[in-house]
């Protein structure tokens, strides 16, 4: 039966092959819009696990989370650093890590923090160890993988978040030095350049005082607020490299990541902060949540739409098949004079819509894992929402099920037609 189906398919390839494309087309859009939905949320949920709030500068909560969580958009702006201290000290608050964001390698981020914000993600070292002094770097797996960067291998900063950014202008007074490479985690941490917030500082010329972690005396923060002030000044001021530091100006941060000590802390903090007229409190859960239900109903009128072609596949293999069944109404006759039994020539029809289906429903998942390799790796943002094209998800299974299902029901009638035949009459029409 197989060997018949595949001439009778051999027999008409133009009609083959587009039947197939329809439905390839439909299955690659189905898979594209799983890996996309599914992959993303993981990737959101993992980067913000343990995180329960973020503190920075006045504007779009939304931004917020995005440029200090994700790490895929522009900071608000910077707050004090005393504002560090006040949520230390608050009795809600389990752990308070800064951040000091502003410049990049090679279009990873440098991201100023302390000693807390490996333990926080629960990163572990895979070579050498973590920032101890200023200029000292740890590099995420990914950043080491692309960049090709080694242990004692220098590097240096460029002004801006990301790569061709203003003019790029570097900060050659101030080279960093990689001290650790981090294990992979599948974090947001893979793709981050980690130091510590007194190296952001003295590569942008903020003076500040060294900082005593065990007596609280947190300066463990960042930048100058001329220099990364992104929401009122995005050309990001390169004036400040080369220069001595800046006296009587108080050293500020991007953001701090929060973690609470209880849950009375979630009902309170929120609001306790977003009513001080610098601060807002952003929750990355609660954004997180928001911006996939902006594409939520793009995602599902876009699945709708995969279907609706799926079905417009089978609808016309059925037509394919139901024409080509009546064109070979003679052959088939002959075939059951000849001794083939009725199931011999049913299956055959069956066997034909399946492999067509087959044919479809596997190039368009290849198509789709190409579509998202070629993707990533043209347009860096969906690498780093964790896009992967080597990843198979078991809903492609139901694509490939439902796909095959729709071939097999689109043969089914020209199948039942052509066992149903009158072998005399049919005989009789074409002699």
């Amino acid at each position: 039966m197989i060997r018949l189906a595949l001439a009778y398919m051999r027999d008409r390839p133009l009609g083959v092959v587009l039947n197939a494309l329809l439905l390839a087309i439909a299955v690659a859009t189905l898979v594209l819009l799983l890996q996309f939905a599914q992959q993303a949320g993981e990737r959101f949920e993992r980067d913000a696990r343990g995180i329960d709030l973020v503190v920075g500068a006045k504007g779009s909560p939304l931004q917020l989370v995005l440029s200090s969580v994700y790490h895929i958009d522009v900071p608000t702006g910077n707050i004090p650093l005393g504002e560090l201290d006040r949520l230390r000290a608050d009795p809600g608050v389990a752990e308070a890590v800064p951040l000091a964001l502003g410049d990049n390698f090679e279009g990873f981020r440098i991201v100023g923090s302390d000693d807390r914000l490996l333990p926080l993600y629960g990163a572990t070292m895979a070579k050498g160890r973590s920032f101890a002094r200023p200029a000292e770097a740890v590099l995420g797996a990914e950043v080491a993988r692309r960049t090709g960067a080694q242990l004692g291998q220098k590097f240096v900063g460029s002004h801006g978040l990301e790569t061709g950014e203003e003019d790029g202008q570097g900060h050659d007074h101030a080279p960093f030095e990689t001290v650790g490479i981090l294990a992979p985690s599948g974090t947001v941490l893979d793709r981050l350049i980690l130091t510590s917030v007194e190296s952001v500082w003295d590569v942008h010329g903020i003076e500040h005082e060294p900082h005593d972690e065990a007596a609280g005396e947190h300066d463990h923060e960042q930048d100058d607020p001329a220099d990364h002030d992104h929401d009122a000044e995005p050309a990001h001021q390169d004036e400040h490299e080369g220069e001595a530091a800046t006296p009587g100006m108080e050293p500020e941060i991007t953001a701090l990541l929060v973690r609470y000590r209880n849950a009375s802390a979630a009902m309170r903090l929120p609001s306790q902060i977003n009513r001080q007229s610098a601060l807002q409190a952003a929750a990355p859960a609660a954004e997180a949540a928001r911006l996939l239900g902006l594409f939520g109903s793009i995602i599902e009128g876009a699945r709708l739409f995969g279907w609706l072609l799926a079905l417009s596949a089978g609808l016309s293999l059925f037509v394919a098949l139901w024409n080509a069944t009546r064109a070979r109404e003679a052959d088939l006759a002959l075939l059951r004079v000849m001794g083939a039994r009725p199931s011999t020539v049913f299956g055959t029809i069956l066997i034909e819509g399946l492999l067509i289906a087959a044919i479809g429903a596997l190039g368009g998942i290849a198509v789709a894992h190409g579509l998202i390799a070629v993707a990533t790796a043209s347009f860096p943002t969906l690498d780093e929402l964790g896009l992967s094209a080597l990843r198979i998800l078991p809903g492609e299974g139901a694509i490939l099920a439902a796909a095959l299902a729709i071939g097999l029901v689109a043969a089914l009638i020209p199948a039942i037609r052509i066992f149903r035949i009158d072998l005399a009459t049919t005989l009789a029409r074409y002699s």
